[in-house]
């Protein structure tokens, strides 16, 4: 089996990095569903992005689990759209998904190194 190419191909994203993704963006400040796909595809360089179907499905599962909030507002461009914003507890939630995501990757990169 051969190891696939991730150069042209968006990585897949699994339920709990998309959360994480998701709050880390919002972090910035309140954004509506497209501009948190974006920021994420500029941030990551174009490596990781987000299915619009799996992105809110989680913008909808985050927002009845009380960790971020949504309301209708206008976009950039005098759309209608909803815009969410990371609430207390999120803010505590992203706190210890990064957290995790370190430790994981931490303990990833030490499987890599040379021995």
């Amino acid at each position: 089996m051969g190891v696939p190419d991730v150069s042209h191909a968006t990585l897949a994203l699994l339920q709990g990095t998309v959360d994480l993704l998701i709050l880390r963006a919002l972090r910035q400040g309140p954004a509506h569903g497209y501009a948190v796909s974006r920021w994420v595809r500029e941030r990551t360089d174009g490596v990781l992005s987000l299915e619009d179907a799996a992105l809110y499905q989680a913008l909808h599962r985050l927002d009845a689990r009380g960790w971020i909030a949504s309301e209708w507002g206008l976009s950039e461009n005098n759309r209608r759209a909803k815009f969410y914003a990371l609430t207390p507890t999120g803010r505590t939630q992203l706190r210890a998904e990064v957290s995790a995501w370190r430790r994981y990757a931490d303990a990833v990169f030490k499987v890599l190194e040379p021995a």
